[in-house]
């Protein structure tokens, strides 16, 4: 069973990242990577620390230019320039220490920046009723069940808050939702909760690029693995072609084991490389 790559696949990809460069001076972080995310797929971007993975997300997500290279989102070739270029692309990135504001209300943060408005006579009020109630029931549509949608968003758990961003994302029509280390620091129970949101994200549509350091969290749920090293691809796998222990030793060798090499043609051995 072959992994989708440049020259094989037939649909267009959601997002395609191709022959992406990045200097910061005379350090060369990406070295010529191709990453690409299929429609309505988890892709668990992995790799060590320094691997890249970070600076390949900025780019993404409009915080760094590339030096070479072009993104294409839905086959067509674009410039992302800003955040706020990606977020009109439809692209949401949910931070480990989040975009929610601590003293804000859960339906305020939800509505932040989009806030349904009325008008009595020459005067503007939030409609503050219509916010609680479809914040409630978007919520609910992918799994998130809250007490008072009043309630401040500083009073609740570090799990609680992820699953806030991620349903906002879905409800407002994103198209590609990046997590970034989303179960960090997060217990048993609000890491489970987390991981079902994310694949009821991927079940309204979404696709997902679960960025983590924990193999099996991310086994659990993505389709698809890019690992990266030294600023490059170490190689791309379905779920059904590798193991999380094999991912695991991809990761600390920067080797491809011989039985996976005929599941990516594009997969390098870095073992002996020296570091840029």
């Amino acid at each position: 069973m072959s992994s989708p790559n440049e020259t094989d696949r037939t649909d267009t990809p959601l997002v395609d990242m191709r022959d992406i460069h990045k200097y910061f001076g005379s350090v060369q972080a990406l070295r010529g990577i191709n990453f690409h995310v299929d429609k309505q797929e988890i892709v668990g971007l992995l790799g060590d620390n320094g691997a890249g993975k970070s600076t390949l997300i900025k780019v993404l997500t409009g915080f760094h230019t590339p030096t070479k290279g072009q993104i294409y989102f839905e086959g067509a070739p674009v410039s992302i320039e800003s955040p706020h270029d990606a977020r009109d692309l439809g692209i949401e990135t949910v931070y480990q220490d989040l975009a929610l504001v601590p003293l804000m209300s859960i339906a305020r943060n939800f509505w932040l920046g989009q806030e349904p408005t009325y008008h009595i006579g020459p005067f503007q009020f939030l409609d503050q009723n219509h916010m609680a109630e479809i914040t409630i029931e978007a919520l609910a549509d992918v799994g998130i069940h809250i007490r008072d949608p009043n309630e401040e968003v500083g009073t609740m758990s570090g799990g609680e808050r992820q699953s806030i961003a991620i349903g906002r994302a879905v409800y407002f029509g994103k198209k590609l939702l990046i997590l970034d280390e989303p179960t960090s620091a997060l217990s048993v129970g609000e890491t489970r909760k987390v991981l079902d949101y994310t694949l009821a994200a991927k079940e309204r549509g979404m696709s997902v690029i679960f960025i983590t350091h924990n193999i099996s969290q991310v086994h659990a749920v993505a389709d698809r693995f890019t690992i990266i090293s030294r600023g490059r691809k170490l190689g791309d796998f379905r779920k059904e072609e590798v193991s999380e222990s094999e991912v695991a030793q991809m990761i600390i060798s920067d080797t491809i084991p011989e039985r996976l090499r005929l599941f990516d043609p594009e997969v390098e051995d870095m073992s002996t490389e020296d570091m840029p």
